[in-house]
């Protein structure tokens, strides 16, 4: 029975999976794309419809809005055109004429694909395809590859609308959205649960006598200690006035759940250790036929390493579903 059941879950997440990869375009997500369908830093197939898509875009990384000073959001959407350019400008622009000489000494076109260099000063419409002037200097932003503009009175402005955008997202967004942000965390702690696998390993094999004590010596100051932070993170959060995002605000909420069940966890299991401390000679006793097992199957001393590679692996792929299942909208 619980073969199938496992059966049909396995099932069930390689639909998944198969639908996300099919229907999703994380690419979109991560690279970004102008607005007219083309993804910027890869050849484009054409968008039935749209005039300008099916462009080649591979040199083109980065998304630039040509009124980066006063975006507006309309239907969960930028109201700004935007442009895969080959370079953010990194000084103001103030005229048609500086916009067409960054074009020429840069190589990136800040104007709509379809308007050539020459026609930047001459054609009577380029007020309408060019970006709103003055433009002011950017940088790429390191992970989506957006110009972010760099002169204060804009880039609050931006930052708002992002802010704006992140708050009417739902729930799966702002999920990808904390994954994100938090991704130097998730490979840090588990850089070090592999550090503590790979030493209690070899503490089974060693030292089996001192490693009952010490385990539960770190048992209990892990306990607290998780406690402690928990509490103490709960306490900043609430407390902290630069808490904007709804990501944040949910997670004042969650941080007070995970205190509360982690001092109940905490109270039962210091309890359960002082009731069975007399039991402990047993417990060495099994810690020492443990250390024996291992001594003739040395391989098992590496089993943390390739449980940690295999949980890498599959941690990645499960972040590349949900970005696929993120974008099927």
């Amino acid at each position: 029975l619980w073969l199938l059941l496992f059966c049909l879950f396995w099932a069930g997440l390689m639909f998944i999976s198969g639908y996300a990869v099919v229907a999703g375009a994380a690419e979109r997500l991560v690279l970004g794309y102008d607005s007219f369908g083309n993804i910027c830093g890869r050849k484009n197939t054409p968008v039935e419809g749209a005039n300008l898509s099916g462009l080649d875009m591979t040199n083109k990384k980065y998304v630039f809005f040509l009124n980066s000073c006063s975006l507006e959001i309309q239907s969960l959407k930028i109201s700004s055109l935007s442009l895969c350019v080959s370079s953010c400008p990194e000084e103001q622009l103030n005229s048609l004429e500086d916009l067409q000489s960054f074009a020429r000494n840069n190589g990136s076109f800040l104007c709509i694909y379809n308007l050539n260099v020459s026609s930047y000063t001459l054609n009577p419409k380029a007020a309408q395809l060019c970006p709103t002037l003055p433009v002011p200097p950017s940088k790429s932003f390191p992970l989506f590859n957006r110009c972010v503009p760099q002169n204060p009175e804009c880039y609050s402005k931006y930052a708002s609308v992002l802010i704006n955008m992140v708050n009417e997202m739902d729930v799966f967004h702002r999920i990808l959205s904390g994954i994100l942000a938090g991704r130097d965390t998730v490979i840090g702690l588990s850089v070090l649960a592999l550090a503590f696998s790979l030493i209690l390993v070899l503490a089974f094999r060693f030292i089996q006598t001192l490693l009952i004590h010490t385990l539960i010596a770190l048992v209990v100051f892990g306990l607290l200690f998780v406690s402690g932070v928990l509490w103490w993170l709960h306490y900043d959060y609430r407390n902290d006035p630069s808490t904007e995002l709804e990501t944040e605000k949910e997670n004042v909420k969650f941080l007070l759940g995970y205190a509360i069940f982690s001092t109940i966890v905490t109270v039962v299991l210091l309890s359960l250790i002082f009731v069975l401390r007399k039991r402990l000679q047993f417990a060495v006793h099994l810690f020492r036929i443990v250390g024996k097992i291992i001594g003739r199957i040395p391989f098992l001393l590496f089993q943390p390493l390739w449980t940690f590679l295999i949980l890498v692996v599959f941690w990645v792929f499960w972040v590349a579903v949900l970005l696929s299942l993120g974008t099927a909208g």
